[in-house]
């Protein structure tokens, strides 16, 4: 490791420009991606803001890590599918979970009323065709100005990225499941 100086001014001008609500997109192979858009979401909890989470691919009766903290907070979170494709028995259920899920989220960001949207593994029913990609951009598009939404999953739709203010791809280095140790509570759950 090299050592560095810190630096003694700051690196960046300031932005100048109007303050507005922000399409962020977590993507990529990495971990991390919806541990960050959670992040987010307690942090505008933590100052007082609306946010309600939507995960594309957990059952209504998830009880993970998140779903008790945030219950304990007081942050909405809904499972709105019946878990990964290759758990699914029937896949046209699947489909229309998605479906009424996403018609139910873009309901929620087009009112206006939460400082932010989470849309966690939103990518699996958009690259599966269970959602139309199209009327995804145009919900983002239409949203409220004061609306932030965050969107996660691998292999974001490159449609998706142009039209975000932020995306971040998560890149995996190296992975303790590749090493043969099972996922474990409380880390990716």
């Amino acid at each position: 490791m090299d050592i560095e100086t810190p630096p003694s001014e700051a690196r960046y001008q300031r932005p100048d420009g109007e303050r507005r609500g922000l399409i962020l997109v977590h993507t990529g192979d990495g971990k991390g991606k919806s541990t960050a858009a959670f992040g987010l979401a307690l942090r505008a909890h933590g100052r007082g803001k609306r946010v309600h989470v939507f995960q594309f691919m957990k059952v209504p009766s998830a009880r993970f890590g998140e779903h008790r903290v945030f219950e304990q907070l007081g942050i909405p979170i809904e499972g709105l599918g019946d878990g990964f494709s290759w758990k699914s028995r029937d896949l046209e259920h699947s489909a229309q979970l998605a479906r009424e899920g996403w018609a139910r989220a873009e309901a929620l960001i087009r009112a206006g009323e939460h400082f932010m949207v989470v849309l966690d593994e939103i990518m699996y029913p958009l690259r599966y065709g269970w959602i139309a990609l199209d009327a995804v951009l145009q919900a983002l598009r239409e949203r409220p100005a004061q609306v932030h939404v965050v969107l996660t999953g691998r292999q974001a739709p490159q449609e998706l990225m142009d039209l975000a203010d932020t995306v971040t791809e998560m890149r995996m280095l190296k992975h303790h499941f590749k090493a043969g140790v099972p996922a474990q509570r409380g880390i990716e759950d």
